[in-house]
């Protein structure tokens, strides 16, 4: 709130309180009641808009340019506006700063200042705003792939920041145009930084992790998908529903963002062993990880881990972990499922997180197509299956890629048919019974074999593993 005060001297006077919780006094001088009214209106919006950490609105922006230097410079030293007479690069992006305190995060601002600091060491800082042109724009850029960053990635983001700054400076119409409008700020897939991160690789580094609680920072980045280190380090045990076997995560990335501020994601089993035994080891604490220092540095921790299994350390190790289960997780699941579970949209799973791994080379080049591949859901095939469960089969070559959990079936194996193209045998997996790797198909999970047998004149495949029933193909329809 503002109030307008009358001095004996005939001249009005506009308080409010500031950002910093402050009275601040801006002098109008003598003007009449009605003009000194209507100023104080606007600067109460204005101190509105600034304390929610927005930027002003195009209306107030054009009260603020038509105002006189007098006036305009009295309201910019309560600190509400930057100032005209001041309006070079390095005041601006000062109090542009300043300004996002209030919304930004501690490491949004980091990066900010970052580019701030760039900039004016680019430009200078007593450089005017309205002299920065688009030449500066593209020379800034070229001085930024000089250094040998990354065109796709840094450049682009650095860019884009400074874009986001002159933004603002036309929003308060401190400039005409913004310099930056025509570089291109639209982060690029580093699809040759992408590393997959094979189970075999993955239980060295696993290995070779000082602790059981690196292990679960290993394991909670490649098997559960976590971002590294935010989501990671906010994990709390209260999060994790052993009962339900899922488990809630909490993303500072995206909390901003209706609806965005946490996920759930299952507790894999790959997970659920790491996690039982740092439960079992743990003193009652909040957090699921804890370390003395603040912050920790997780990726250079990580790196000499690598290194230390025996490993050349990939580029971004712990988004290639997490890109990784991405992939896995494709494989078997509707994206939208792999999506919900990972945290991000669809369009940047598949500009940013999803691969081409080598195991789809060495399926096309050993299994040749013959008519094409289709690919078949079967649900609901009887009475006692689970609903909403369904096993993936692929014709011609029959393969299984998802089996569904254990259920109770009845004492006699019962088949059921898909629209009559394909009958399905349910029988168990009898103690003893050979088990035979069919080529071309996936590898089954710890615990489960595949097996093959005849059965009506064709081959029955099916994935189980103990006394648990699973499911084969005994024949294709015409």
């Amino acid at each position: 709130m503002s109030s307008l005060i009358s001095r004996p001297n005939g001249h009005f006077w506009v308080q409010f309180i500031g950002s910093d919780r402050k009275h601040k006094t801006v002098r109008l001088g003598g003007v009449s009641k009605r003009v000194a009214q209507g100023i104080k209106v606007r600067i109460e919006e204005i101190a509105a808009t600034t304390g929610a950490g927005h930027l002003l609105t195009a209306r107030q922006a054009a009260w603020l340019s038509e105002l006189s230097d007098q006036l305009a410079d009295r309201i910019a030293a309560t600190g509400l506006v930057p100032r005209r007479s001041s309006s070079t690069l390095g005041a601006f992006l000062d109090a542009y700063e300043s300004s996002r305190t209030v919304d930004l995060k501690p490491a949004t601002l980091k990066g900010l200042s970052g580019v701030s600091k760039s900039l004016v060491g680019f430009l200078g800082r007593s450089r005017s705003l309205r002299s920065v042109s688009e030449g500066d724009a593209e020379d800034y850029r070229r001085h930024l792939l000089a250094q040998g960053l990354a065109e796709s990635t840094t450049v682009r983001r650095r860019c884009g920041i400074a874009k986001q700054f002159f933004a603002a400076a036309l929003k308060y119409r401190l400039i005409e145009t913004n310099p930056f409008g025509g570089l291109p700020t639209s982060l690029q897939a580093e699809t040759e930084r992408m590393r997959f991160i094979s189970q075999g690789d993955t239980q060295k580094v696993l290995d070779a992790c000082p602790s059981d609680q690196w292990r679960l920072i290993v394991a909670l980045a490649r098997f559960g998908g976590l971002r590294c280190p935010s989501e990671v380090l906010a994990l709390r045990w209260g999060d994790v529903d052993w009962e339900q076997e899922r488990i809630r995560v909490r993303s500072p990335k995206t909390e901003r963002h209706v609806g965005k501020g946490s996920r759930m994601i299952p507790m894999f089993p790959e997970l659920r062993t790491w996690l039982d035994v740092v439960w079992s080891q743990a003193e009652p604490a909040e957090y699921v990880i804890s370390f003395k220092s603040k912050s920790p540095n997780l990726r250079q921790k990580l790196t000499r881990i690598i290194r230390r299994a025996g490993l050349e350390p990939w580029p971004k190790p712990f988004q290639n972990l997490r890109s990784t289960r991405e992939t896995e997780l494709a494989e078997t699941y509707p994206i939208h499922v792999v999506c919900a579970w990972m945290g991000n949209s669809q369009a940047v799973a598949k500009k940013h997180y999803l691969q081409v791994t080598d195991e789809y080379f060495e399926r096309a080049t050993k299994a040749p197509l013959s008519g094409g591949e289709q690919k078949i859901e079967i649900s609901g095939l009887t009475d006692w299956w689970r609903k909403g469960k369904f096993v993936e089969i692929w014709e011609p070559a029959l393969m299984i890629t998802e089996l569904l959990p254990t259920f109770e079936p009845p004492h006699d194996p019962r088949a059921g048919s898909l629209d009559g193209r394909a009958a399905v045998l349910f029988y168990p997996l009898q103690p003893g019974a050979v088990r035979e790797e069919r080529p071309g198909a996936r590898k089954p999970q710890q615990g489960n074999a595949l097996r093959k047998e005849p059965h009506g004149g064709g081959d029955c495949v099916g994935l189980g593993g103990g006394e648990t029933w699973f499911c084969g193909i005994s024949g294709m329809a015409d």
